[in-house]
């Protein structure tokens, strides 16, 4: 058992973890409690693996009506953290286990543990850092409140200081270590890095992360949003990871500061999946919106050196820094689905000694003649489902929830008549 002990004067205990969709559900605790629910865990609803981001829910496999939606317990993982904002609240991430004591197989997190232990028997450690876009709107309209595009703007960075820099200093402070921040390509949209760390890690400091933007931009007077394509006229929100392996204290995919085999093999494995493994970085009809020529988001499984136009970007440097950048998710997808097919490709890639296409220089847009990314949800639910390997990298009843949650986001956008189809046809016919 971890030291899961409180800080001085706690009250109480936030306790959650990441649902079907990566966003951070749970309880609060009162600290009279705490001691046994460490014990014993909380009881919570199975259903937090299969509901929608609307808290809708629907027959899926192990989670039904005919069984009644039946309990798991959220187990204390890390050792509570004071959060800033809240004095004698303390926050502390947990994992799932079932009725039978054994990790929950439709966990969204249990697919990237298997990755990582694979990884580990390799002697790999997976290191990944993340890079996530969002906006800061206002309550009332839900639009930006500045105007213009002003991508790395120190004026503007001032501007928003009062809330980034909370968010910089307090989630640090709270054990998640932030790199940077900048106003990005739009008005009101930003992105903040984490530092790079296991992969494992990176993926819980992903589901807190958004969690706590969201809470200290309530506090400020903003909403956060990580939805892709909030605005079809502005940016994107995009969710870049940064990989690199590790082994012995070294860069595996570097020997003197550029991609060395290992490297080109993983980049190989990944550039393999990256159509088929689409729907884990993009499940939702919005997220396709970001798919478009001249976006800086990838349209092809196409890759480059320090190119923004390809959709895997090798950044080469010392051999520390040396690392492959996958360009495609959206900031608003589960990391731990992105992050557990991507390694589980790039380890293929090591396994099967698989080679890269050739390498696109300038205009991936109108260059690349790799294979296409899915630029709509059913096209990347069909590629899904026709992948005997994302089933086996996720669990088949994993995949299932998870593409029957995407099909249901389908049909519920194509039943509907949208604002454009009435203002240019209702009374033209």
């Amino acid at each position: 058992m971890g030291d899961f002990s409180l800080p001085d004067n706690t009250h109480t205990v936030v306790l959650g973890m990441g649902d079907l969709n990566g966003i951070m559900r749970g309880k609060r605790i009162p600290a009279s409690r705490w001691q046994a629910t460490c014990k014993t865990g909380n009881a919570c609803c199975l259903s937090l693996f299969t509901m929608d981001m609307t808290c809708d829910v629907w027959d899926t496999p192990l989670v039904n009506f005919d069984n009644g939606f039946p309990d798991f317990h959220i187990m204390p993982a890390t050792k509570p953290v004071p959060i800033p904002w809240e004095p004698g609240v303390a926050m502390c991430f947990g994992t799932g286990l079932g009725m039978d004591h054994n990790p929950v197989p439709i966990d969204p997190r249990q697919a990237l543990v298997r990755q990582v232990e694979r990884a580990a028997a390799m002697g790999i450690d997976v290191q990944a850092g993340t890079e996530l876009e969002f906006y800061l709107l206002d309550p009332e309209t839900c639009r930006p409140r500045d105007i213009g595009n002003d991508c790395y703007g120190l004026e503007r960075a001032a501007a928003l200081e009062h809330v980034l820099g909370p968010i910089r200093q307090q989630i640090e402070a709270m054990g998640i270590p932030i790199e940077q921040s900048n106003p990005e390509y739009a008005p009101g949209q930003v992105e903040v890095n984490m530092r790079y760390d296991s992969a494992l890690l990176a993926a819980d400091r992903v589901v807190m992360f958004r969690s706590l933007v969201k809470q200290l931009a309530t506090q400020h007077g903003y909403i956060a949003s990580f939805m892709a394509k909030p605005f079809i006229d502005l940016g994107g929100n995009g969710f870049h990871m940064h990989y690199s392996l590790w082994s012995d204290g070294q860069n595996a995919i570097s020997d003197d500061g550029t991609l060395n085999t290992t490297g080109r093999h993983f980049l190989g494995g990944l550039q393999k999946r990256m159509v088929e493994a689409s729907i884990c970085g993009a499940a939702n009809v919005n997220a396709y919106r970001r798919r478009v020529a001249y976006s800086f988001c990838p349209t092809t499984a196409s890759w480059g050196m320090d190119n923004r136009t390809v959709g895997l970007r090798v950044i080469e440097g010392s051999p520390e820094a040396t690392r492959i950048e996958k360009r495609d998710a959206g900031a608003d997808c589960n990391p731990y689905l992105l992050l557990a097919s991507d390694i589980a490709a790039g380890l293929d890639g090591i396994e099967q000694q698989i080679d890269p296409s050739p390498m696109t220089t300038g205009d991936a847009y109108k260059n690349s003649h790799d294979a296409a990314l899915p630029t709509d949800l059913d096209t990347a639910i069909r590629l899904a489902r026709e992948s005997g390997w994302l089933a086996s990298v996720l669990g088949d009843s994993q995949l299932e929830i998870w593409l029957q949650q995407a099909a249901r986001e389908s049909g519920f956008f194509h039943a509907q008549v949208t604002p454009f189809e009435t203002d240019r046809y209702l009374r033209r016919f």
